[in-house]
């Protein structure tokens, strides 16, 4: 059985994308992107709602072929991971992608039974509605010493949880990785 792990860079005051709804965070560089990387290699299917499945599709340009090799690695990873996108919006998916807009929990309560190895979810929207089926089994808060001062929160408007923790470190760029599981798990 898969374990599902919602992972997003935050600012300090709580929010993964700035008042006009773009990512205002640092890029992650150096020893931070190849954490990143290395989580995107371990993951076996990737669960994105639209809005993040739009801003990582720009890992699908052949363009990051041409970067650093910290990035070609991500890229590599991010192609080779089947994803698949929750959307009532969108018409099709590039690829390595599914698109589907039908009962979210089913369908992952299906992955969830039948998968091995790290689901990882990308989207405030989506992960709420997991959270909220139970169906997050941790938590990553990765913590910038960034304040927004608005924008897109982490956990969503009305979501409750209660968390026991599982653990803390520091990264690089001022990062602090908080990790958390349901505190019935």
């Amino acid at each position: 059985m898969a374990r599902i792990v919602y992972a997003m860079l935050m600012s300090l005051d709580g929010y993964i994308a700035g008042p006009d709804g773009d990512i205002a965070l640092p890029i992650p560089e150096g020893e931070l992107h190849r954490h990143f990387n290395d989580m995107m290699g371990q993951t076996s299917i990737a669960l994105c709602g639209r809005r993040m499945y739009e801003v990582m599709r720009f890992w699908d340009s052949p363009d990051r072929e041409t970067g650093a090799e910290i990035e070609r690695d991500f890229a590599r990873a991010w192609r080779k991971t089947p994803k698949i996108v929750f959307s009532t919006t969108l018409r099709e998916v590039g690829p390595n992608a599914r698109l589907l807009n039908g009962d979210v929990e089913n369908v992952v309560r299906s992955l969830k039974s039948e998968a091995d190895g790290q689901i990882t979810v990308a989207g405030a929207d989506l992960a709420a509605h997991l959270a909220r089926s139970g169906l997050i089994d941790e938590y990553r808060l990765y913590i910038h010493p960034v304040v927004l001062g608005g924008g897109k929160p982490y956990f969503q408007s009305g979501l409750s949880l209660t968390l026991k923790p599982l653990g803390k470190e520091s990264l690089t760029q001022g990062v602090t990785l908080l990790r958390y599981a349901p505190a019935g798990f």
